[in-house]
């Protein structure tokens, strides 16, 4: 077994069938055949399942794939480290978050492709823990997220620091008086981005906090007596 078996055995898995990772690799289909054959003979265990539409992975392969992808990305790293290159070139994959990439990235991404035009830069959008994740399985090479990102794996720089601003209907004056707002109205509804989203997040914790200072100011007014109750719920309507 060789990286080269194991680039084979990589592309066959990524393309789902021998012949389109012939085209792939810019090979002949009996090459990656006889390949893939000699690398099950090898390990002794059966890679994929084959039929007429193509190829899936059986258990044992999809042990194997990780690593064979992991080598490949040692290899090629390995390349770039001791190639002398003059200027950056190849592929730049970043992850953003929405707001981010509409905002802050162009202007950015305009002087950057100017000063270094051998690079293809590829954007992915996407909530914060989204992001996250994809750079820790190398599917990006680097994101601008929303902090804090605690991670072993992970280094943190800081870009640039944002106040966060929530929208309230005229009425709302205070924080005091949103926590009311949202406890006494049936049917609030509150407009945020979707699941995996940093300020979804932290707009969470807030409510969360919030409600609990609401449950704590009604046990309070209750052991007060009945009439503070009353006159609590009167000043809400």
């Amino acid at each position: 077994m060789d990286s080269t078996d194991l680039n084979f055995f990589a592309a066959v898995a990524m393309a789902g069938g021998i012949g389109r990772a012939a085209n792939d690799l810019h090979t002949v289909q009996s090459n990656v055949t006889q390949r893939i054959r000699a690398l099950e003979v090898q390990l002794g265990v059966q890679l994929f399942h084959r039929s007429k539409k193509g190829v899936t992975l059986t258990s044992m392969g999809s042990r194997l794939l990780p690593y064979a992808k992991r080598i490949g990305e040692l290899l090629a790293e390995a390349q770039r480290a001791v190639r002398d290159e003059s200027a950056p070139g190849g592929e730049l994959r970043i992850g953003s978050m929405e707001t981010t990439a509409a905002l802050r990235l162009p202007p950015l991404l305009t002087h950057y492709a100017i000063a270094y035009p051998d690079v293809d830069v590829q954007i992915e959008t996407g909530p914060t823990a989204n992001l996250v994740d994809a750079v820790l399985s190398r599917k990006l090479d680097g994101a601008f997220v929303s902090a804090p990102v605690t991670h072993s794996e992970l280094a943190c720089k800081p870009i640039v620091e944002e106040e966060l601003v929530l929208i309230t209907p005229p009425m709302v004056t205070s924080t005091e008086h949103f926590s009311k707002f949202l406890a006494t109205g049936s049917g609030r509804k509150v407009i945020v981005f979707r699941a995996g989203c940093s300020y979804r997040q932290r707009l969470s914790e807030y409510l969360a906090h919030a409600a609990s200072l609401i449950c704590a100011g009604w046990k309070w007014e209750r052991s007060t007596g009945s009439s503070a109750v009353s006159q609590r719920r009167s000043a809400f309507h």
